[in-house]
């Protein structure tokens, strides 16, 4: 069972590349912003369905949550922006590997300070030799 979640977190690594290349190619024809708008149109109806049939929470308690709590969907928008505007310069694994550059050294740095509520996690000398050879990796995907 413990095999479940990193099958999962794959799967929706898959998805995200195949997401961005799409959003790419329609970023090209109808616009950056009008591609991430439809995306998130899109993807607001998908969600809407599934909250309708399968939701088992209460959407009005996001009256009662901290406001910051609500800047999630703000950051997706960045990223979506982001994503739709670089795919079609640097192409999808360039892209990605930037966007995981920048995912795991923000998480090392939410971890070691346990930012947001997180449990504390000290960055040691592996996690600097691991962020290093993850820049190494986008350089290299970036360096013709």
């Amino acid at each position: 069972m413990k095999i479940l979640f990193p099958l999962l977190a794959i799967i929706g690594g898959i998805a995200v590349s195949i997401q961005v290349q799409i959003n790419g190619g329609l970023g090209k024809k109808v616009g950056v912003l009008e591609a991430t708008f439809i995306s998130f149109l899109v993807g607001t109806l998908a969600l809407f369905f599934f909250v309708l049939f399968f939701g088992k929470g209460n959407l009005l308690a996001m009256a009662t949550v901290p406001k910051w709590q609500l800047i999630g969907g703000f950051l997706g928008v960045v990223y979506l922006i982001i994503g739709v505007y670089t795919v079609p310069k640097i192409g999808v694994a360039a892209t990605l590997v930037a966007v995981i550059a920048g995912q795991i050294i923000m998480g090392a740095i939410i971890d070691h300070f346990g930012l947001f509520g997180g449990t504390r996690l000290p960055i040691d000398l592996k996690k600097m030799v691991a962020i290093m050879l993850l820049l190494t990796s986008l350089y290299l995907f970036n360096h013709k």
